[in-house]
Formats: C-alpha cells, structure tokens, sequence
C-alpha cells in the first residue's frame, strides 16, 4: 500500500471507532460481561485457526533471527490460549467503573451538582511482540465502553489479527457494536505516524513497547499519551535496615524477573550499614549469577567479584542479571540520587524507622514508593485491580499501575429547578 493509501484506510477506522465509541456508552454492565463472555468462548472455538497464525509469525521469527527470549513471548499453545481466554472472562467479574459516583454536593443556589466517570471515548494501543497485548487491552477498553484501535508489531501480525477477529466476531453475537475493536492490519512504520497525528479520531494512546517505539509516539502525538520510558528502580538499604529482610527484598527485586519494568537496577545503602550488609548482599547476588557494578566502598565490602560503575551505570535499566550498588552518607542523598537517576517508576526503602520511611515516601518523585517491600509488586494485579493496562509515569491524569479506572475520565451532571446566574 502506498502512504497515502495507509493515511485514509487509518482515518476510516478511526471515524468507523467514533461512531461505535457513541454506541459503547449505552451498554449496561450486564450486556458488556455477557460480550466478554462471547469473546472468550469464540478465541476457543478459533483455536485452531489462531495457532495456525501464530505458527507462521514464529516461523517468520526463526528466518528473522529473533532472541529465545523473544520468540517465546511470541509463542501460543493450548495453554497459552486458555489463559488468554480466561484473562477476558476475568475482565468480566471486574466492578464496572462506567458510571460511578465520584463526589457529589449542593450549593447555595440549590445547584446539585455530581462529579461521574465516564468512559474516554477512543484509544489507540500501540504494541510490540506479544499476542495477548491484543486481548488484554481489548478487554480492558471495551468494559469501560471505549473504542480501540490496536497496532500491534510485525513479529505477531497473523496472530494478531485471527485473535483480534475472534474478539470481534464473537462480540458482535452478544451485542458488541460494529467497529469497537479495530486492529490495524497492516505493519508499515507509517502507520504509527498517521494513527499518532488523528487526533480528531482518537481521545488517547497508550504506547507498550521499547524506548524507541515510546519516543516515536511522544513526538508525533496530536492527543495525550501515558507512557513510561524506563523502569530505573532502586531499592534504598537504610542504616537502621533488618540486613535478612533486604537481601531477600533485593534478590526478589532483581532476580524473580529482570527482563521487566518493575525490576531492580541500583541499590543504595547508607555508609553505616555498609561494611556488614555488602558482603551479605554479594553473596546472595553471587548466588543468584547477578553481575555487580559498584562504587568504591562496595567495591571494598562485597567479597565477591565486581566491577567500578560509571556515571551511565546510575541511569541504566539492565532488563537483566545485572545490579549497581553505591554507597550513601544520608537519607537526603539517597533521595537525591533517586530524583536525578531514577525514572520516577518504582523505588523502595528498608528501614525499621518508621519516620526515615515516611520522608522516603514522601519526597521521592516516583509513581509508586514501597517501604520494606519488593518494587515487584508495582503491577495492577498485584495491587487488586484484577488487571492493567500498563504503568504510567506520567502525573495527569494516571499514574502507577493503571486498572480500569484510569481508562475512565469524568464529567460533571449539574441538576436545577430554574436557577438563573446573577
């Protein structure tokens, strides 16, 4: 397809999602559980067509060199896809946002005035590599009654589509309107652009992917975007710290899945607590085959082998079995140095002093500030939210994991008897 072919077949999807995102808003949340319901039953039905798609995309994987780590992600099985079905029906025990009262007041006039979420209209996700981005976001989206226009990478394109075909179809049986579930079907990097630039189509778009891909949205889009560029999280050892308890917060920080956002990358821990907690951490880190950067005085404690960090090392996220450690005088430097490296996503202090942990809390800039727990845990299901759409280190409008409730904006229902403004 030419460029200018892709512009139209992208605005005519986006005016198709705004006539469907007008329908979206008068299903009851009974009619949008039993869509959901038919959703998952039909990506059961498919099976065998969506495995067959998702076999020819991990063939196209093998010919194109992509990582083990990769293909992986790419990978759908019985199992794999059971789970993706089940994700949806999950969706559908979820409380409904659409509609909830927020705050509610009279004033003196005799105004009654209530403040209601409401869903945001259109969103556009864009993805990389993985199937059940489709479904998870579609899902999400459509039980808060928002259109979605998806663009999911080259590596999953034919899964993509039969999964998004199956949402489609087996929706529209229940009542789900034409249109509410769109996937781009073509992989041309201009099509990110033109979706980026439609503004008069799309409410807001939701980037899923690498640094460059983000970068890319950010600096096209027309409509606002929640992002996160990076996941540098740290994990602060304070002097008063139980040293078992962070050893076993930092190896699970790092350790349990270091190719993901909410991983550990630094950890800093306060000069008085130094000399006796490296040689403990290194040796747990050794354990684990985690390779160590350090400042001096780690360098001198740890007992274990380790290199000198650099400057670029504070600012770092690995996304693998690698850790910084430097040496802090105070909590006010460790702060500090959490505000200029970090990427305000997730950081954690260790302390047993409850007022260190307080001022740790409040004055880190970051979406989510943890006292003696995992920045692991920085995630919707792990917070009780059934499920998310991302996390978001952005500060307007959401911020930290992101449920259903921040795919929901609000709006305000003013009720009189014939008031006239003086």
């Amino acid at each position: 397809m030419t460029d200018a072919e892709i512009q139209s077949a992208i605005l005519d999807m986006g005016r198709r999602a705004r006539a469907a995102s007008r329908a979206l808003v008068n299903l009851t949340s009974d009619q949008k559980n039993a869509i959901l319901h038919a959703m998952a039953d039909e990506i059961m039905a498919r099976q065998e067509d969506i495995l067959a798609a998702n076999t020819l995309d991990l063939g196209r994987a093998a010919q194109n060199g992509l990582s083990k780590a990769m293909i992986d992600r790419l990978t759908l099985d019985p199992k794999r896809l059971k789970a993706i079905a089940d994700a949806v029906r999950e969706v559908a025990t979820l409380p409904d946002p659409v509609g909830e009262l927020l705050t509610e007041w009279t004033r003196p006039n005799g105004l009654h005035i209530r403040k209601v979420r409401v869903p945001i209209g259109v969103i556009g996700i864009i993805f990389e590599s993985r199937p059940n981005v489709t479904t998870d976001a579609a899902s999400l989206c459509f039980k808060t009654s928002n259109a979605t226009i998806l663009r999911g990478g080259s590596e999953a394109i034919d899964s993509n589509r039969a999964l998004a075909a199956a949402l489609q179809a087996g929706g529209e049986r229940a009542g789900l309107p034409a249109d509410s579930i769109q996937l781009i079907p073509f992989t041309d990097r201009s099509s990110v652009e033109h979706m980026a630039k439609m503004d008069q189509y799309i409410d807001l778009i939701i980037p899923r992917g690498g640094k460059g891909l983000i970068e890319k949205v950010v600096s096209t889009a027309r409509m606002p975007v929640i992002k996160h560029y990076d996941g540098v999280c740290h994990v602060y050892v304070h002097a008063d710290a139980d040293f078992d308890m962070a050893a076993n917060i930092i190896v699970n920080s790092k350790c349990q899945k270091p190719g993901v956002c909410n991983a550990l990358e630094t950890i800093l821990v306060h000069r008085d607590a130094a000399a006796a907690f490296y040689p403990i951490i290194g040796k747990r880190l050794a354990e684990a085959k985690v390779e160590l950067r350090g400042d001096a005085e780690a360098l001198a404690h740890l007992g274990v082998p380790a290199q000198a960090a650099t400057e670029e090392d504070w600012s770092t996220e690995y996304l693998d079995l690698i850790l910084s450690a430097k040496t802090v005088y105070s909590l006010d430097e460790a702060i500090a140095h959490i505000n200029h490296y970090g990427s305000h996503h997730t950081d954690s202090i260790i302390t047993r002093d409850a007022t260190a942990a307080a001022r740790f809390q409040h004055e880190v800039d970051s979406a989510v500030v943890l006292h003696n727990a995992s920045t692991r845990f920085n995630d919707g299901g792990e917070f009780g939210f059934g499920a998310e759409i991302g996390i978001s280190t952005d500060k307007l409008h959401a911020r930290g994991p992101m449920g259903l409730a921040e795919l929901c904006s609000y709006k305000y229902l003013v009720a009189g008897n014939g008031q006239v403004r003086q």
